[in-house]
């Protein structure tokens, strides 16, 4: 359980750290993350896209959300929750990465990140819980 614990950790420091990023975006014209390599690896360009947001809540508070219930459900009697949440976490990971990489032909070092975490997050999930 301590690995899952580490990624929903990692994970909602990634969270924090777009959110972060994304404010500083609109509070700042001339702010340059150092996640921006150029135009093709770019966190802005993902963090900035109409794709940031869904259903109008903004994707980073949205993943500080869901590891800090995943962090939770860890603790408790719950813990095989996390399993159905990974899952989501997992269909949520493939069309973001979808949108990231065909529709804003981007590469997103901090959503890869994240996308990394999921694919972790679910296959310790599915090796403790199915």
């Amino acid at each position: 359980m301590i690995y899952i614990q580490i990624l929903a950790i990692l994970g909602l420091i990634l969270s924090v750290y777009s959110l972060y990023v994304e404010r500083k975006l609109v509070a700042q014209e001339d702010y340059s993350p150092v996640c921006d390599i150029n135009k093709k690896i770019s966190c802005s360009a993902a963090f900035e896209s109409k794709y940031s947001k869904t259903l109008g809540i903004n994707n980073s508070i949205l993943g500080i959300g869901f590891y800090a219930v995943v962090f939770i459900l860890s603790l408790t009697y719950f813990s095989s929750a996390i399993l159905y949440l990974a899952i989501i976490g997992m269909l949520a990971t493939k069309y973001l990465a979808y949108i990231s990489y065909f529709k804003l032909k981007n590469f997103c070092i901090i959503c890869m990140s994240v996308y990394l975490v999921n694919i972790l997050l679910l296959i310790l999930a599915w090796i403790k819980f199915a």
